[in-house]
């Protein structure tokens, strides 16, 4: 009887049942997302984003009020040179983005990378915004992650999309 219990309290805790592992095949990198986040289709993409620069792939919840977006990005950049990029969007987001806060930026390492890293609040059209960025080199191009919520959702969700941001990894590279 001891060893049920052990077996099973084992696999729940090599298995864990928060999250879901999603895989990018174009990036080369997989990430756990929090429990019940499901992919976005092309037109809630579409809907979400109405830009040409809309991301390639996201993730959300059921309300779609949270998400983790990836792009990749043309953008040639090297990781010798993130720090003038991370200047450099720093000044673009202050004129672009209304209502901006930072919370933190800073260039970090996870999992033997260097990326720009951000926190910001922000106001959308009709709600505030909660952001966390990251971008990095890869393949000779810009991969962006965004880990995106409400204000009011984010204190809720907060360890889960730190725990899935500490889940990326990369297959390949």
């Amino acid at each position: 009887m001891n060893n049920i219990l052990l077996i099973t309290l084992l696999s729940l805790i090599s298995n864990p049942c928060w999250s879901e592992r999603f895989g990018i095949p174009e990036a080369g990198i997989v990430f756990d997302a929090p429990d019940g986040f499901t992919k976005l289709s092309a037109e809630e993409i579409a809907f979400k984003y109405p830009s040409s620069r809309a991301p390639a792939f996201v993730v959300g919840n059921k309300k779609r009020t949270t998400t983790i977006a990836y792009d990749l990005k043309p953008d040639k950049i090297s990781p010798e040179h993130l720090s003038e990029i991370k200047t450099y969007f720093e000044s673009v987001f202050e004129r672009l983005i209304p209502g901006i806060e930072w919370k933190k930026r800073e260039i970090i390492d996870l999992r033997n990378k260097k990326w720009i890293y951000f926190e910001i609040t922000s106001r959308a059209i009709d709600i505030d915004i909660y952001n966390i960025m990251l971008i990095t080199s890869l393949k000779n191009q810009m991969l962006v992650l965004n880990f995106n919520s409400t204000t009011k959702e984010f204190p809720k969700i907060e360890a889960s999309l730190r725990k899935s941001l500490q889940s990326i990894e990369f297959t390949e590279e």
